[in-house]
């Protein structure tokens, strides 16, 4: 929509004629999935797809878990039989830590992630500096094909390198950042501290990982508009957030228009009443990798009402944790399987908890382990701790049996004030 501060008309529908619509394209891709895909025809094998057609036949299909997933690909490489397509009709197939294998379709925009940069404030024309990791995860070609699709030109920037990053964007000027939270905040005090100008980012829409609020004012404070969303690389784009007609960040994030979203019961397939925290559960639309009824692992609630911003679709309250331990770290999830690998990896330690905690303004890991030996080992365990996550931690040796028995694995002390 053209001067319009929508992206398009499907942001404005009524909420009934938006749930009926989706609602109907429900047994269309039931039937493709079955048809198509192997992984599917087994696990819907006892249902009709023409009888699942509103949300409550939806809440009885089975719940697909990250883990699931796991386990299927493992058995059934590359994709686990979820894939509805031939692999030559992809453009791209990407990798994340677990490993899992995602598909890249053959499609603009095939993350659906221009809704959200539109809603930030990036239009056509605009340079962006695409921070987003273009290392195996889908992350970079995810923000990429959306900006093309807006028209605006990108500077593949990946991860690292801050001073070069710093020296390109101070001389070619782009309007708008997109990437993590952390790395801007990197790129905004490094250029302070060594006097570079950076002045031309305007705007910017982050993800991968949680925007505290304070941050988001010292962002703002550098003359800097800065606006989230949520999504995953099997799934592309869940939430965005907008502002409203005085550029004030609207409560809450808008659901996608192209996806079903559940909250169910944490770690459980059964939806929370209205207003209720649930596990986000995700249905796509894609027919080329239709994802029915897959778990994300993350809290949400739905607020009551409609945004500010005049857009008529459902809003998440934001991340409310996690329905499991994992957590993200810098962009990259943390599991506690992975803790366990490393305890695999050091018979020498007996109980181990991974400490997330937020330190001059970056994501820090700090893996506590009631290790035998008096020192020496810390140095071999960090290598493993890096080798398994792809994160760097520190390793701190503690008192045998200081560890609480709680049952927790990694505890994440991040607060998001």
């Amino acid at each position: 929509m053209q001067g319009s501060p929508y992206f398009d008309a499907l942001e404005l529908r009524d909420p009934l004629e938006r749930e009926k619509a989706l609602m109907a394209s429900l047994p269309q891709i039931i039937a493709a999935a079955k048809a198509k895909a192997p992984a599917y025809a087994r696990l819907l094998e006892n249902f009709r797809p023409e009888e699942v057609c509103d949300r409550r036949s939806l809440a009885g299909l089975p719940v697909l878990r990250k883990s699931a997933l796991l386990e299927l690909q493992a058995k059934d490489p590359p994709f686990g039989g979820l894939l509805a397509v031939p692999l030559g009709k992809l453009k791209a197939v990407f990798a994340s830590p677990g490993p899992i294998y995602e598909p890249g379709a053959d499609r603009a925009d095939s993350f659906r992630l221009a809704r959200a940069l539109y809603a930030a404030g990036f239009r056509k024309g605009d340079l962006v500096h695409n921070a987003f990791s273009y290392h195996l995860t889908p992350a970079g070609a995810m923000a990429e094909g959306a900006a093309n699709l807006l028209g605006c030109p990108v500077i593949p920037a990946g991860t690292g390198q801050s001073d070069l990053q710093l020296r390109t964007i101070a001389d070619l000027k782009p309007v708008g950042y997109v990437g993590t939270p952390s790395f801007l905040k990197i790129l905004c005090d490094k250029a302070e501290a060594q006097g570079l100008d950076i002045g031309s980012l305007k705007r910017a829409l982050v993800g991968a990982e949680a925007l505290p609020s304070a941050l988001r004012a010292e962002f703002e404070n550098r003359g800097l508009k800065v606006l989230q969303c949520y999504g995953t690389a099997e799934l592309g784009l869940i939430a965005y957030e907008s502002t409203d007609a005085e550029g004030r960040v609207c409560e809450g994030m808008l659901l996608d228009e192209g996806i079903i979203v559940e909250l169910v019961e944490p770690g459980g397939s059964v939806p929370v009443a209205p207003g209720e925290v649930g596990e986000v559960v995700v249905t796509t639309l894609h027919a080329e990798y239709p994802l029915i009824r897959f778990a994300t692992g993350d809290l949400s609630a739905l607020l009551p009402g409609r945004s500010p911003c005049g857009r008529t679709g459902a809003r998440l309250r934001g991340w409310l944790g996690r329905a499991d331990q994992s957590t993200k770290v810098r962009g990259l999830f943390v599991h506690p399987s992975q803790i366990a690998e490393i305890l695999r990896r050091h018979p020498g330690v007996g109980r181990a908890r991974l400490l997330v905690e937020r330190k001059a303004g970056a994501d820090a890991m700090t893996l506590l382990v009631e290790a035998e030996q008096a020192s020496g080992e810390e140095a071999a365990i960090a290598q493993s701790l890096q080798a398994v996550t792809k994160l760097r931690g520190e390793v701190v040796r503690v008192q045998k049996g200081s560890l609480a028995e709680d049952g927790k694995v990694i505890e994440d002390r991040r607060s998001l004030a």
